[in-house]
């Protein structure tokens, strides 16, 4: 992720996506879990094209970590640079460009919190811990994406842009902050539903 100590100071480039490694993570144990799930006749449907998109994802998220990581290094390469005009030039593209993949990242995250959610509800009730770590790790990607979002497009006011031409000039990517705050917490709600499963003794 791209943490500092500010947008406008010369963040690390991480030497990994870390959002894309948790979406993989997610994605492994929704295939598991729906692996593992025996459906009545009518909802087999479902499940098999729940554990083909699980297993696609699985693989997409790993090229998509790459292309997250690639964009992190560039944006704190532009960061590196001499200042001047040049300087404010790169690190708008690599701030636009950084905030993009980090938005396709979330976008995948968010279509995938509907395939886990019918597990929690219908899949093996004996893998409810696996439903919990990949809603977790589920999180964790929507997190990571919603922050550097947020991050990269903050980071055009190096430039010399305001926040309020940042969200005129890049209102799809604004909204994605919006919108994966919403995912976090339908994710949250999700694994309160199941909890008095995952955790019994809570109740006692």
């Amino acid at each position: 992720m791209r943490t500092g100590r500010g947008p406008w100071r010369n963040p690390p480039a991480p030497p990994a996506g870390a959002p894309g490694l948790m979406l993989a993570i997610a994605a492994s144990l929704t295939s598991m879990v729906a692996g593992y799930t025996e459906a009545e006749e009518h909802e087999r449907g479902e499940l098999d094209s729940i554990r083909a998109r699980a297993r696609s994802l699985r693989n997409d998220s790993l090229e998509l970590a790459d292309q997250d990581a690639s964009a992190s290094r560039a944006f704190g390469a532009a960061f590196r640079l001499e200042p001047g005009t040049e300087r404010e030039a790169a690190i708008s593209r690599a701030s636009v460009d950084a905030a993009k993949a980090s938005a396709v990242l979330g976008k995948r995250a968010m279509d995938a919190i509907n395939d886990l959610a019918w597990l929690a509800a219908n899949g093996n009730p004996a893998l409810v811990a696996d439903v919990v770590v990949a809603f977790g790790a589920l999180r964790a990607t929507v997190a990571g994406a919603r922050t550097n979002v947020s991050f990269d497009l903050a980071s055009l006011t190096s430039g010399g842009s305001t926040m309020e031409q940042i969200r005129e000039e890049h209102p799809a990517l604004w909204a994605m902050v919006g919108d994966l705050n919403d995912a976090s917490e339908r994710i949250d709600a999700l694994t309160a539903e199941i909890d008095h499963h995952a955790a019994p003794t809570d109740a006692v």
